[in-house]
């Protein structure tokens, strides 16, 4: 969905509804809704020679013809980018998601990825994700070489050994 801000600087297109709408600001989804909109003609005017690649204006003229160029001029801007809050995942977070994958990963696909040296990877894998984190790491040696995984926790419930006790 397009949304047009209209405010006393210009105009800001947005994907979505604002939450709030500062004082003399106007939104606009369509072209009846920036007709319907409470603009002064020396307002409009000035939209209007604030849009770039358009031939400025020194007098309204027709309103409505106004508000249909207007319209139109802005309808060919390009959809606004989505904002990118999340932020890129640290190394950290890359080696853990590698080790959780089920065919898990090995120290050199690990540095690879990471840039780190082999000694450094495997410092990490003992440091931080076992001790620091308390992640259970498993490995095993496979054609490609000793590959490692994230063991997930297995609850054991109602087991008893029975070793060791007097009948």
């Amino acid at each position: 969905m397009r949304i047009y801000i209209i405010g006393n600087d210009g105009i800001t297109l947005c994907g979505e509804p604002p939450a709030a709408v500062n004082e003399g600001e106007i939104v606009a989804a369509s072209n009846a809704e920036l007709h319907a909109a409470v603009l002064s003609g020396k307002r409009l005017l000035a939209l209007w020679n604030s849009l770039p690649g358009v031939e400025k204006r020194k007098r309204v003229g027709d309103r409505d013809a106004l508000i249909d160029e207007l319209w139109s001029v802005i309808e060919m801007w390009p959809d606004p980018e989505p904002e990118l809050d999340a932020k890129r995942p640290s190394k950290q977070d890359e080696v853990i998601a590698m080790l959780r994958r089920p065919e898990g990963v090995t120290v050199a696909e690990v540095a690879s990825v990471t840039g780190w040296q082999r000694h450094t990877v495997r410092g990490v894998f003992s440091g931080t994700l076992k001790k620091k984190l308390g992640l259970t790491l498993a490995s095993a040696q496979e054609e490609r070489g000793r590959v490692y995984r994230i063991v997930e926790a297995v609850a054991w419930r109602g087991l008893q050994s029975t070793r060791g006790l007097a009948n």
